[in-house]
């Protein structure tokens, strides 16, 4: 899903993939690096998984000014406290408390920065209740950074029961708003609009929450029996993480029904 991919970076992020591909992972996890030109420190966003590889390619470019996490997936967040340990105590900064090293945990309305690049954080919950994105803004230049958000290449799963899908609409809903920004996500390619690409997403919710309806009319109780119905073909490798849409799913059209007071019974989400 999503628009054309962005043949090139500024000049000042680069890319650090992770060696951890998988299912779950697309060709591993994004680690992004901030510096403008002349600037003595930089920004990690997001240093992945607990690999003393990567975790050393990334210190070899440092030093940075802090370590930002997009939310606490172990695939984001698990080689955070050795990057800030190798990097003499380089503070981690995440929403969730229990990810930070060093600082106070990220307020959705606040705006961090080094001498030259200006830092918004975007309170973005669904995906997990602690997910946040990054706009970062240096020059005449704006890029949106989505952790798991809104990934380059496929669609996210709402992680039930940390995950929400009314909040992850709304969250979709709130990146759609900043128009053609690229965005760099926290797997797969770059992409050139964060506003159509949420907006896709937006499309592609609505229409599975209509093929999610559809099955509990026909009977489908269960995560597990709506999986069987609206993701017949799905990789048993990833099943998992389709139980754990449909739960969330049904968590939603549940509170939908007893805010309307639909007389229909409700239903079991596991």
């Amino acid at each position: 899903m999503g628009g054309a991919a962005l043949d090139g970076l500024p000049g000042w992020v680069s890319l650090l993939r992770a060696p951890n591909p998988g299912p779950m992972t697309l060709d591993g996890t994004n680690t992004w690096l901030l510096r403008a030109p002349g600037e003595s420190h930089g920004v990690v966003i997001d240093p992945g998984p607990l690999d003393e590889g990567h975790l050393a390619r990334i210190a070899e470019q440092g030093p940075y000014a802090f370590i930002l996490i997009t939310h606490g997936h172990h695939d984001h967040v698990e080689g955070a406290a050795r990057l800030s340990e190798i990097l003499g105590g380089t503070h981690v900064l995440a929403a969730d408390p229990a990810h930070c090293i060093g600082g106070e945990p990220l307020d959705p309305a606040e705006q961090l920065g080094t001498r030259e690049f200006q830092i918004q954080v975007v309170d973005t919950p669904g995906h997990t209740a602690d997910s946040v994105c990054f706009l970062v803004e240096y020059g005449n230049t704006s890029l949106m950074f989505t952790g798991d958000t809104i990934l380059g290449r496929g669609t996210t799963v709402v992680a039930h029961p940390d995950g929400d899908l009314g909040a992850y609409l709304d969250s979709l809903e709130r990146l759609e708003a900043y128009g053609k920004i690229s965005m760099l996500p926290g797997h797969g390619p770059v992409r050139t609009d964060v506003s159509a690409v949420a907006g896709e997403y937006l499309t592609h919710r609505r229409e599975r929450l209509a093929q999610v309806e559809a099955a509990m009319a026909a009977g489908a109780r269960t995560a597990e029996q709506v999986v069987d119905v609206v993701y017949p073909d799905i990789d048993p490798a990833v099943r998992f993480a389709a139980i754990w849409s449909a739960a969330a799913q049904l968590d939603y059209l549940n509170h939908k029904i007893g805010e309307s007071g639909t007389p229909a019974g409700r239903l079991d989400p596991l």
